[in-house]
């Protein structure tokens, strides 16, 4: 018998508390809400190791970043050991075609057979780009001719749209706006403006003469909506080939995105659970429930151990991920209650957090000039805005003790450093760490369009 497809829609920098499947207050996703309710939602997914190159050497490796030795987003090197394989590649030697869509060249796309681009960065003549319109367009027919092929098939969708620049296309523009955006009595925008490093970035996309933030952030709503409508058309096109039940669909992100909190402007820096909550839903009928939300923390790496479980695959990494599955069927499992946490974007930090607490450590002066130590107390404070570390000094000890204690046991077991030590060139310069977040002011720039699609980090 044929073994079951398997598509995953890595959808890059989307937020879980901006689905309506996730209690947002306007509907974005309605169509991935009617898909998380034929499958099961994981209420408490963390990505913990952000930007996007760790955060999917995670997600498909089945490791944390000991086991991959992924921290940064300008990696060099291999991921993982010389025996770490990756689900394109263990699917591969298990008869799957494998095909990945919009994530060519990048280290943690390692192993498939096939790499499709599309354009998910510059604008059209309207100022507009039609993300998502766009990968349909190559993963369609491609799904398509998969469908058709004896064998079982590999297929992984990395949507762009929730990534900045946030350029929806008419209506979708203004579904969540209807304001002046042009207001000269609204100054939001000039903080966004006036911050050097990634200013002419945002002036390269969003409209001259905008002064709202919040227009901005409609757009990123507006993004959503418009990427769920297509994906929409990919849930159609599975059925109407008549593989849905043969299938195995999940949908989920490498990281969140901040929007105009804690100043980290329409990126995805700053490790505040609004980069670090993603969603996930997995859809497999009569394999996993319908209509099913777990409360219990799940983490990113957990991904491939629960896709190889479902097909019945040995996992030959061994990483720090777990099955799903026990959580889903409700057996007795070992719940996550703390775990460590690192960023190499613009920022070198690592933390800690658990239930009640966020602790964030930087590595060296940020760009930002944020404290060196940020603690933050998720009951009382969960958007994370006021920072207790002065106040409460024993906790900042007792969770970098836990941190550095875990720290210690996974060098132990991987046999390698940290490797939030070791990668000391995250920005992409030639030059070593900061010394102060003046000199990271003036030293890192994002520029243009082009210029952020090509990651260069200075110009």
């Amino acid at each position: 018998m044929k073994q079951p497809n398997v598509i995953i829609f890595g959808i890059d920098s989307l937020r879980g508390d901006y689905m309506s499947s996730y209690g947002f207050h306007h509907q974005t996703t309605p169509h991935i809400d009617k898909f998380a309710e034929a499958g099961v939602l994981f209420e408490q997914h963390f990505s913990p190791s952000i930007p996007t190159t760790p955060a999917y050497a995670n997600m498909l490796t089945g490791g944390d970043c000991f086991d991959t030795n992924v921290v940064a987003l300008r990696h060099k090197g291999p991921v993982g050991g010389e025996n770490t394989k990756t689900l394109a590649e263990i699917l591969g030697t298990h008869g799957y075609e494998t095909t990945c869509v919009g994530f060519t060249d990048n280290p943690s796309s390692r192993g498939f057979h096939h790499y499709l681009d599309y354009e998910a960065w510059m604008p059209d003549e309207t100022g507009r780009c039609s993300k998502a319109e766009h990968l349909n367009d190559v993963a369609i027919p491609e799904l398509k001719r998969l469908a058709q092929q004896e064998s079982p098939f590999f297929l992984f969708l990395r949507h762009m749209d929730p990534h900045s620049p946030y350029l929806p296309p008419k209506p979708f523009d203004r579904m969540f706006y209807d304001r002046n955006e042009r207001d000269p009595e609204n100054k939001t925008l000039e903080p966004v403006y006036n911050f050097k490093p990634h200013a002419d970035f945002f002036k390269s996309w969003i409209p001259e003469g905008v002064t709202d933030e919040q227009y901005v952030s409609a757009q990123y709503e507006g993004a959503i909506a418009y990427m769920d409508v297509c994906i929409k058309n990919m849930f159609q096109t599975v059925k109407d080939l008549g593989i849905e039940e043969e299938t195995l669909i999940i949908v989920t992100s490498d990281h969140g995105e901040t929007l105009y909190e804690h100043d980290c402007y329409f990126d995805h820096h700053g490790m505040y659970d609004n980069c670090l909550s993603v969603p996930l839903i997995i859809k497999f009928p009569r394999k996993v429930p319908a209509g099913k939300r777990i409360a219990e923390v799940s983490l990113i790496e957990d991904i491939m151990p629960t896709v190889l479980d479902l097909l019945h695959i040995d996992d030959p990494n061994g990483g720090t991920g777990k099955s799903l599955l026990p959580m889903i069927s409700e057996e007795e499992t070992e719940r996550v209650s703390e775990f460590y946490i690192t960023e190499c974007t613009w920022m070198r930090k690592h933390g800690w957090r658990t239930e009640d607490w966020k602790l964030i450590q930087a590595l060296e002066p940020d760009f930002h000039f944020k404290p060196m130590t940020e603690l933050y107390n998720l009951v009382q404070d969960p958007k994370e805005n006021n920072n207790v570390a002065a106040e409460e000094p024993e906790v900042v000890a007792l969770l970098q003790q836990r941190m550095e204690d875990h720290i210690k046991k996974r060098e132990k077991e991987t046999g390698r450093s940290n490797p939030m030590y070791t990668n000391t060139g995250y920005h992409g310069l030639d030059r070593g760490p900061f010394q102060t977040s003046q000199e990271a002011y003036d030293s890192l720039y994002l520029g243009s369009i082009t210029k952020a699609r090509s990651l260069q980090a200075k110009d």
